[in-house]
């Protein structure tokens, strides 16, 4: 993931900006970030688990989401795209209004998802994965929060408490607790098999 322009650009500039390419793009600090470095694994893992959402935890599908944003408090503008929102009513009506991301003093998604990428050999990759990302959804009072994470084959399921993430890793074949879906019966070993 690299940096796609040295120019700084306003939420809005982000929000209409094209460069006629399919390339995925978050806004870090008002500087594009080019996404399309990531692991070709990460839209098959988020596929897979809004599948599982949909069909074993009877999650309408109204509130899954790939491809909606998020606005984040940050020194300057910045919005996140997770690989997954769950959303609540709330929060998907907000997005669903006209807007083209779901801006700060709107309602807060349920659970948000992240597959993280290269964190073993990228450390700028690693900090927006495990230290902004986790601190901005956390200030945004997002509940919970994954960090699926191929290259160390584990899962993070953080629970937002006083206002941080308290996170617990599922590896192989233990059940991933989840706060918001307790029924849930699924393993981090599912998870990296189907991808």
């Amino acid at each position: 993931m690299t940096v796609a322009t040295d120019r700084r650009m306003t939420l809005d500039q982000y929000l209409n900006y094209d460069d006629g390419t399919d390339t995925r793009y978050e806004l870090e600090d008002g500087f594009l970030i080019d996404m399309s470095g990531e692991n070709p694994l990460n839209p098959c893992i988020a596929i897979f688990v809004l599948g599982y959402l949909l069909q074993e935890m009877g999650v309408p599908l109204m509130l899954l989401a790939i491809g909606h944003q998020i606005e984040v408090r940050s020194s300057y503008a910045t919005a996140r795209q997770p690989d997954l929102i769950i959303h609540t009513v709330d929060s998907r009506t907000a997005i669903l209004s006209g807007e083209k991301v779901l801006r700060l003093g709107s309602p807060s998604p349920l659970l948000v998802v992240e597959v993280a990428s290269s964190t073993l050999t990228n450390s700028k990759s690693r900090k927006r994965d495990y230290e902004y990302k986790p601190r901005e959804y956390a200030e945004r009072g997002i509940a919970e929060m994954w960090i699926i994470d191929p290259d160390r084959s584990w899962v993070q399921v953080g629970t937002l408490t006083n206002g941080v993430y308290q996170f617990e890793i599922f590896a192989g074949n233990e059940t991933i607790v989840s706060p918001n879906f307790p029924e849930l019966n699924l393993t981090a070993a599912q998870i990296m098999e189907a991808a």
